[in-house]
């Protein structure tokens, strides 16, 4: 039987085989990677590393950073909070408070920063309380002390797997 169609261009021919052998390079290579990570052991050093931390943590944004001598990590997951001052604003008054929170925690420790990641909207609730609390009279003097203490023992009655240390505020406006 006899064919009446037209032959491919030798154009297309070459096209075709370029994509053919670009597919089977890519099938060999991820065939060679599964191959090499099933032969791997599992405890083996990473091949290489993305960053310049040691512990092979990678954070999560804005929740993690570390200090410069990488011994802790600092939590400002929590973000800048603006908490509307209990009772009507006047001439005196503050009407808004603005602050951020910020705390160290070990680094390696990695359920422990899950946990605070999880609980960050909790966070933000107690702070926002608790400032939202207090009479606008009391945050013309506010005591930094007792308000981070306050913060600090909710906090750490909220989590499990470790424990706060210390509170750090940032960012600490009053604004009218």
């Amino acid at each position: 039987m006899k064919r009446n169609g037209v032959p491919p261009s030798k154009g297309l021919l070459i096209f075709y085989r370029v994509v053919i052998a670009v597919c089977c390079t890519l099938l060999a290579v991820l065939l060679a990677g599964s191959i090499f990570a099933i032969v791997r052991s599992p405890d083996a050093e990473p091949l290489f590393r993305v960053g310049n931390r040691d512990d092979g943590f990678v954070g999560g944004g804005a929740a993690t950073s570390s200090y410069a001598d990488d011994a802790s990590s600092v939590f400002t997951g929590i973000g800048r909070l603006r908490i509307p001052i209990s009772g009507q604003p006047s001439a005196g008054r503050p009407s808004t408070i603005i602050l951020s929170i910020s705390f160290p925690f070990p680094p390696g420790d990695r359920l422990f920063a899950e946990e605070l990641a999880s609980r960050i909207g909790e966070f933000r609730s107690i702070a926002t309380e608790y400032f939202a609390s207090l009479p606008a009279e009391s945050l013309i003097n506010l005591d930094e002390d007792a308000a981070k203490a306050g913060i600090l023992r909710r906090y750490n009655a909220l989590l499990r797997l470790g424990r706060i240390e210390t509170l750090y505020f940032g960012d600490l406006m009053v604004v009218q």
